[in-house]
C-alpha cells in the first residue's frame, strides 16, 4: 500500500481543489532519466538539487541566434554573462562565480559536455546543438567531478547514435538577418555500428552603425559554424566504444562596449545609449574570431558484476578579439561628436591558444539490491597561451600550465525500504605554473573533499533528502596584469561547506513534479577579482569567508492533455564577511560609491553582495495546443525569464547595479502531432528590453547590453 504522509496529502487536496474544473483528458509527465552521480537514475530519486531543460523549453531560446548564455536565468540560481562576446562566457551558481574577464580565468561553476569537463572559458562557448537534455546541478559536486565546482555544474548531453534511421532539421529565418539552421542524421551503419552527426550554422549581420566613422551596418553581426559526430560501436552485450569529434568556427563581433550610457547617480541607460548606433574610434569595429576542434572516446565494458569506464578526451582551440574597450569617442571639447567625456583611448586584442587533455578511469558495480559504488582515477593537463596587446606597448604573452589528478569513490546503501545513505570522498591534488617575461610563479595544492547525503522515500511518488558538501577552487595565477606593466597576482585556494534540504515529489498522478531545495553555504577564503579601478587592473583576492543562504523550486505541470505550465524560482542572500578587504573604486571618478572610504581613496567592501550574483531569478513557460483534425494541431507557446537585484563590481555603486530585468519569447505555428513537420512564427525578447549585463569602470560610465528583439518564422521536419 502506498504510503501519504500529511503534508504531501495536504498539498494534493490543495492542488486537486484547484483544478476541479481541469478537463478529464490528462497527460502524465514524462519521466526524467538524469545522471548527475554518473550513472542512469530518475530525477525523483536522486539526493541533489538538479534541474533540467529539454525539448521546446531549451530549443526555443535559440532560435534568434543566441549561444550559451542564452541559459541565463532558465533554472533558478543560474546566471551566464560575458564581456567578451559568445567566444568566453561567465557561469553563476548561487551567486557564486567570477567577473574576470581574462581568458585564463578560473570559475567555481563546470562545464561538462558528453562527460568532458570543459575547463577554459573558450572551451565552455562551443554552441548548443542537437541537445538531449542540460541537467543543472547546483551546490558543490566535490566527490565525483572535483575541483572547481564549488558551485555547481552545468552538464549539457548530446543525441547519440541509434540503431533505427532517423533525422532532423530546423531552420529559422529572422530579422537583423538572423539564420540559424541545425541538421542531424544517424542510424545504423553495420550490425555492431551506429553513427550520427549533426551540424549547425548561424549568422547575424552586421546590424549596428558606426557613428564616428560614418559606416552602417558596420558590426554586430556573426557566422558561427559547427559540427559533431558520433560512432558508436558494440559487438556484444558487454562492450561499447563510442567514438566523438566536434569542430567550431566563430567569426563575428566580440562584446560592443558602449561610454557613457549612465549619468552618475543613476543606473538607468541614458541618452547616449542607441542600439544601433555606436561611436567607436579604435578597435576596427570590435572582431572576433575562434576556432575549437575536439576529440573523445568513451569505452564501457560489462563485467559479471562491475563495469569499467574509460573517457579520453583532448581539446584545442585559438582564436582573438579586439575591442574598442572605452566605448567610444568623446571630449569635453567636442562633445557633439560622441557619448560624453572620455579621457583616454583604449582598445586591447586578447588571443588564446588552447590545448586540453583529460582522462577518467571509473569501475561501477553492476545494479545492486541494496548497495550501489563507483571509485575511479582522474588526469587532467593544459597548456594556455595568452596574448595581450594595449597597442601602447608590445603585445605580451604568458603561459599558463595546469596539471591536476585525482581519485575518487561514492556508494549509496539502503538502509530500509525508505531510508538511503549517499557518501562520497575524492582527494585532488592541483598544479599550476605561469611563465611571462620577468615572471616565473608556481601553486600548487591537495584537497580532500566529498558529500553525505540521507534520503527518505516516503512513499514511491516522493523523496526528502538532507545533504552535507564541501568542494574547493584551486589556487589561480592571474597575469593580464603583465601586459600593462604589473606583476602577476595569486588567490590561494577557496573551500566551501553547504547544507542542504530538499523535497521532490510528483503529484496528480504523475501530472505535476515539483522539486525544491533551501541551502546555506560558507566559503573559506573565497576567491574574488578585483576588476578595473583606477589602476584598471585585474587583482585576485582573498576575502577572509563569503556566505549564502537561499533556496530553489522547479515547478512542472500538465494540466491537460493540450495545457503545460513551467515555473522556477531561485532566491539567494549572499554575503562578504571581510572587514580588511579593501578594493580600488572606479577610475573615472564619475561613479556614486555607498560603501565606506578609507584615508587611502580604497572602498572597503565588507557586507557587501558577491558580484553578479542576482538576489532572485524567475522563469515561466506555458505550451498549449489544439487539435486540428485527426493528425495535426495548432500551437502556442511562450517562455520568460527575470533577473533580480544584481551589483556588478565588488564595491557598491549606485551606476554598476541593475534591478527587475526579465526577456520572453514566443512561439505560435502548427505541426503534426508525430512530430515530422512544423511550422512557427517566433519572437525572442519581444518587448525588446534593453538590459545592462555588465560595465567598464576604468574609464566612464561604460556598460554593454543584451540582444534586441527578433522575430522570425521557424520550419523543421523530423524523420
Amino acid at each position: 500500500m502506498k504510503r501519504i504522509t500529511v503534508p504531501r496529502l495536504a498539498l494534493t487536496a490543495a492542488i486537486a481543489a484547484a483544478t476541479t474544473a481541469t478537463a478529464p483528458a490528462m497527460a502524465q509527465l514524462e519521466e526524467i532519466i538524469v545522471t548527475a552521480q554518473k550513472r542512469e537514475q530518475s530525477l525523483l530519486d536522486v539526493p541533489l538539487s538538479v534541474a533540467t531543460l529539454s525539448g521546446e523549453r531549451f530549443s526555443a531560446i535559440f532560435e534568434g541566434g543566441a549561444d550559451i548564455r542564452g541559459l541565463s536565468a532558465r533554472v533558478p540560481g543560474l546566471y551566464v554573462e560575458s564581456s567578451n562576446g559568445r567566444a568566453a562566457p561567465r557561469f553563476y551558481m548561487r551567486g557564486l562565480g567570477n567577473i574576470d574577464f581574462d581568458l585564463a580565468a578560473s570559475q567555481p561553476v563546470s562545464i561538462i559536455m558528453d562527460d568532458v569537463v570543459k575547463e577554459n572559458v573558450v572551451l565552455k562557448s562551443f554552441p548548443l546543438f542537437d541537445v538531449e537534455q542540460v541537467e543543472v546541478l547546483r551546490g558543490p559536486q566535490g566527490s565525483l567531478f572535483g575541483r572547481n565546482t564549488t558551485a555547481g555544474i552545468v552538464k549539457f548531453d548530446s543525441r547519440k547514435p541509434t540503431r533505427e534511421l532517423e533525422g532532423r532539421a530546423k531552420v529559422d529565418i529572422g530579422e537583423l538577418d538572423t539564420l540559424n539552421f541545425e541538421g542531424a542524421v544517424g542510424g545504423g551503419l553495420t550490425d555492431t555500428v551506429a553513427g550520427r552527426i549533426a551540424v549547425l550554422y548561424q549568422s547575424r549581420g552586421d546590424w549596428i552603425d558606426n557613428g564616428f566613422t560614418g559606416e552602417n551596418d558596420a558590426l554586430g553581426g556573426f557566422t558561427e559554424k559547427a559540427v559533431k559526430g558520433f560512432l558508436l560501436f558494440e559487438p556484444n552485450d558487454r562492450l561499447s566504444a563510442l567514438l566523438g569529434a566536434h569542430h567550431r568556427d566563430l567569426d563575428g563581433t566580440a562584446a560592443v562596449f558602449r561610454a557613457n550610457i549612465f549619468d552618475t547617480g543613476s543606473n538607468s541607460l541614458n541618452e547616449n545609449y542607441i542600439r544601433d548606433t555606436v561611436f567607436f574610434d579604435e578597435g576596427d569595429n570590435n572582431p572576433q574570431e575562434y576556432r575549437n576542434t575536439g576529440l573523445n572516446l568513451k569505452l564501457e565494458y560489462a563485467f559479471d558484476a562491475v563495469t569499467l569506464t574509460s573517457i579520453t578526451a583532448g581539446e584545442d582551440a585559438k582564436g582573438r578579439s579586439l575591442g574598442d574597450i572605452d566605448g567610444g569617442f568623446g571630449a569635453s571639447f567636442l562633445p557633439f561628436m560622441g557619448p560624453g567625456f572620455i579621457p583616454f583611448p583604449s582598445q586591447t586584442q586578447d588571443a588564446a591558444d588552447v590545448q586540453q587533455f583529460t582522462q577518467e578511469l571509473r569501475l561501477a558495480s553492476n545494479s545492486g539490491e541494496r548497495l550501489n559504488w563507483q571509485t575511479g582515477l582522474f588526469y587532467f593537463d593544459s597548456d594556455l597561451d595568452v596574448e595581450t596587446s594595449p597597442f601602447f606597448v608590445p603585445a605580451t604573452t604568458v603561459t599558463h600550465e595546469n596539471t591536476s589528478i585525482a581519485v575518487f569513490g561514492q556508494a549509496d546503501y539502503a538502509l530500509s525500504d525508505a531510508w538511503t545513505l549517499t557518501a562520497g570522498l575524492r582527494w585532488t591534488d592541483d598544479e599550476k605554473d605561469f611563465f611571462a617575461p620577468g615572471f616565473e610563479e608556481s601553486v600548487s595544492d591537495d584537497q580532500v573533499t566529498g558529500d553525505l547525503a540521507l534520503s527518505f522515500a516516503a512513499d514511491d511518488a516522493s523523496l526528502y533528502w538532507a545533504k552535507v558538501g564541501t568542494g574547493f577552487r584551486a589556487p589561480t595565477i592571474q597575469g593580464r596584469d603583465v601586459a600593462f606593466g604589473a606583476a602577476p597576482s595569486i588567490a590561494d585556494s577557496e573551500t566551501v561547506i553547504s547544507y542542504e534540504l530538499g523535497y521532490k515529489a510528483e503529484y496528480l498522478e504523475g501530472r505535476m513534479r515539483l522539486n525544491a531545495a533551501l541551502f546555506y553555504y560558507e566559503v573559506d577564503d573565497i576567491q574574488f577579482t578585483a576588476v578595473g579601478g583606477t589602476n584598471n587592473t585585474i587583482q585576485l583576492v582573498n576575502a577572509e569567508q563569503g556566505t549564502g543562504m537561499g533556496g530553489e523550486l522547479d515547478l512542472e505541470w500538465a494540466v491537460t492533455d493540450n495545457l503545460s505550465l513551467t515555473f522556477g524560482a531561485g532566491y539567494v542572500d549572499t554575503e562578504i564577511n571581510d572587514d580588511t578587504l579593501r578594493v580600488g573604486p572606479c577610475g573615472s571618478g564619475a561613479c556614486t560609491i555607498r560603501n565606506p572610504i578609507d584615508a587611502d581613496g580604497l572602498v572597503l567592501v565588507d557586507g557587501n553582495p558577491f558580484p553578479q550574483a542576482p538576489e532572485t531569478t524567475f522563469n515561466f513557460s506555458a505550451a498549449w495546443s489544439m487539435p486540428v483534425g485527426r493528425e495535426s494541431e495548432v500551437f502556442a507557446f511562450t517562455d520568460w525569464s527575470y533577473q533580480g537585484d544584481t551589483q556588478l563590481f565588488l564595491y557598491d555603486a549606485v551606476e554598476f547595479a541593475t534591478d527587475g530585468q526579465f526577456e520572453g519569447g514566443v512561439r505560435l505555428g502548427w505541426r503534426l502531432r508525430d512530430g515530422s513537420y512544423e511550422v512557427a512564427l517566433f519572437g525572442r525578447n519581444i518587448t525588446d528590453e534593453e538590459n545592462v549585463q555588465g560595465a567598464i569602470d576604468f574609464n566612464n560610465l561604460t556598460g554593454f547590453t543584451n540582444e534586441p528583439r527578433v522575430w522570425g518564422l521557424s520550419l523543421s521536419s523530423a524523420f
